[in-house]
């Protein structure tokens, strides 16, 4: 492992609870170094968690360990997993949080495995369980000290194409702080012109494509294909949210 612990949360920063995780990761790997990727996901998203995830931690040198806490079901039955992939690491729930950025076998969080003195509060396993875990990793212990076994981790689907007539129909699956709407047409599966709320946006390359104020489609660093307005919002002039369908005209 290489030191190197992130942050992905539904947390915010008004409160204490992202310092908490902090502490405890410090605490137990003093030599830590502590990336935040984001804590604004929107509290109980777990498909905008999965899909920041996503987007930031394909990015990180291998030996990396991901933190992801968004997670409605804390508490509860559903398991904690670490999960293995591209020589990264992460700690998360289940619940398809990861399934976006490391699909695959993952190994289920064996509670019975972790240290006696751990108090882990049934409200706060983010600070509990999987700062501590990830720490522990992240100096060097192997996942079989905290797991018996390999799972299948919950999966999150991305909206499939559906052809209707000439047309591919998509939904918008994230829109950004700028306002601009990723679909969920991958790179490559689409072409022309992209309408949303009965608005057409041509498909070029970048914003300077196209005059300011006016609707754009094009490739975004996601790898999906996204809808915007030059200097303006996408979201905002088509009073668009996520869900609203895409469709794809080949011209």
């Amino acid at each position: 492992m290489n030191g190197i612990i992130t942050l992905t949360t539904d947390f915010g920063t008004q409160d204490g609870y992202v310092g908490a995780m902090k502490g405890v990761l410090l605490r137990e790997h003093p030599a830590a170094r502590l990336v935040d990727l984001t804590h604004d996901v929107p509290p109980q998203d777990v498909f905008a968690g999965a899909f920041a995830l996503a987007q930031a931690a394909c990015f990180f040198p291998p030996g990396t360990v991901h933190i992801a806490v968004v997670d409605p079901g804390v508490g509860s039955s559903r398991r904690a997993l670490i999960v293995e992939h591209d020589g990264a690491l992460f700690v998360a729930p289940d619940n398809g949080l990861t399934w976006l950025a490391a699909p695959g076998a993952a190994w289920a969080i064996d509670s019975t495995r972790l240290p006696p003195e751990w108090l882990i509060h049934p409200t706060f396993h983010g600070r509990d369980l999987f700062a501590r875990i990830a720490a522990r990793l992240a100096a060097g212990a192997p996942i079989a000290e905290f797991s018996t076994g390999i799972v299948v981790q919950r999966q999150l689907a991305l909206p499939p194409a559906a052809r209707e007539g000439a047309t591919l129909r998509g939904e918008v699956i994230h829109i950004d702080r700028f306002g601009n709407l990723v679909t969920s047409f991958p790179g490559g599966t689409v072409s022309g012109t992209l309408t949303v709320a009965g608005v057409d946006a041509p498909l070029h390359t970048t914003y300077a494509d196209v005059a300011p104020g006016q609707p754009v489609a094009y490739l975004g660093s996601s790898g999906f294909i996204e809808v915007a307005v030059r200097d303006g919002s996408a979201a905002t002039l088509l009073s668009a949210s996520r869900g609203a369908v895409v469709r794809s005209h080949k011209e």
